[in-house]
């Protein structure tokens, strides 16, 4: 589940804060999940805990930055996955750039950090290259 489908309303609004964490809190309580995205602060941690796998994709900035920049390219033809309706593409990708910015330099060390500490007791995929990337999917391929 994209993170910004329960951020975000319909036109591109956020949530009040404490709807988002309800609705945060509730999809933790599933018994399966896959998330997506970043939330907020006071989420992401907390996420992190309580998963049993974690995909981190540690790439270098300027492949976060492309991959930015080519939603929004894709999304003027096809509708992002997960991209609340009726919100602005340009809006979001023009907030996406310093909040990349942002959480390269300040939460990527501390990423770093915690799936490496993460590995005794989680099962961590470590991304750091495409190949990675691809060796990740023949890996769930081979397993389902």
């Amino acid at each position: 589940m994209p993170l910004d489908s329960i951020q975000y309303r319909p036109g591109g609004d956020e949530v009040p804060h404490a709807e988002f964490k309800a609705a945060h809190e509730a999809l933790l309580q599933q018994d399966q999940w896959i998330v997506d995205g970043f939330g907020s602060m006071d989420t992401v941690w907390e996420r992190l805990n309580v998963a049993d796998t974690l995909v981190y994709l540690d790439m270098p900035v300027w492949r976060h930055y492309w991959w930015v920049t080519k939603r929004f390219l894709t999304g003027l033809w096809v509708h992002p996955a997960g991209w609340p309706e009726g919100s602005s593409l340009l809006k979001g990708t023009l907030k996406s750039y310093p909040t990349v910015r942002l959480c390269h330099a300040k939460l990527t060390p501390k990423y770093r950090e915690y799936v490496a500490q993460a590995k005794a007791t989680q099962q961590v995929y470590h991304l750091r290259s495409r190949s990675d990337i691809e060796q990740f999917f023949q890996t769930v391929a081979a397993e389902f």
